[in-house]
Formats: structure tokens, sequence, C-alpha cells
């Protein structure tokens, strides 16, 4: 019977992590200096964000930009991260929506400025013989 008593989650992550940050230290010698201090910097914001309670954790965000970091709060930028591509998507398929009515209304007024234009009268295209005859006339100039 194994009476062994497995380690405790919370030794086994602490064994993981030093065994993490020692196997990317050994690459760290090999890069340029300004890369090797902002990892420097990073792995010391990853272990003061490890010692923060997890509500604390979950609620700040770290954003790097240029080479600085800043601490913003996640709730307040994620909704506006959120609803910005929201709004250009409606703003997207409103605008389509205006064009694709635009191009219908010039199709439909180039179909009546050449129908009251034409040289037949508007009864004639509603004679069921006018249907025939453009058909024959379709199939003579086929041949």
């Amino acid at each position: 019977m194994n009476t062994m008593v497995p380690p405790s989650s919370s030794a086994a992550e602490d064994r993981f992590g030093r065994r993490l940050a020692a196997r990317l230290s050994v690459g760290n010698q090999e890069l340029p200096h300004d890369i090797g201090e902002r990892l420097r910097v990073a792995r010391a914001q990853a272990v003061a964000m490890r010692k923060l309670p997890p509500q604390l954790r979950a609620a700040s965000t770290v954003v790097v930009q240029s080479g600085h970091t800043a601490m913003l709060g996640g709730s307040w930028w994620t909704r506006i991260g959120s609803v910005v591509p929201l709004i250009a998507l409606v703003a997207g398929l409103i605008t389509i929506s205006v064009m694709q009515d635009d191009a219908r209304a010039t199709e439909l007024a180039e179909v009546d400025s050449a129908l009251l234009t034409g040289d037949l009268p508007p009864a004639a295209y509603t004679d069921p013989g006018f249907a025939q005859f453009l058909k024959a006339k379709a199939d003579g100039a086929s041949d």
C-alpha cells in the first residue's frame, strides 16, 4: 500500500516556477542588455502580481507600449475595447445598407428612364404577345 502523501499544489507550483526561472535565466546571458532588463522588470512584476490576492490580480492589467509600462484598470478598458469594435461594425453595416439602397434606386431610375424614353409605349410591355416577340427576336438574332 502506498502511504506517501502527494506534495501540496503550492509546493509543486513553487518547484515548477523555480525550474522555469532557472531555464529562462540560462538563455538570458546571450540577449542584448535592454531586452534582458525588460525581462527582469517583467519577472519582478510577475512576482509582485503573484503576491497580490486573486481579486486584485484580475482587476489590473499591465500594458507595455514603447518600453513604458502602465497599470490600467481591467474592467474599464475591457469595456471600451469591446464597445469600439461593435460601434465600428454597426457603422459599417449602416454604410453598406445606405450604399446598396442608393445602387438599387439608381438601377430602378435607369430602367424607368429607358422605359419612358423608349420607342414603345409602356402598355406594350404588359402585352403577352410582346414576350413572344422578344423571344422570337432573340432566337432569330442567335442564328
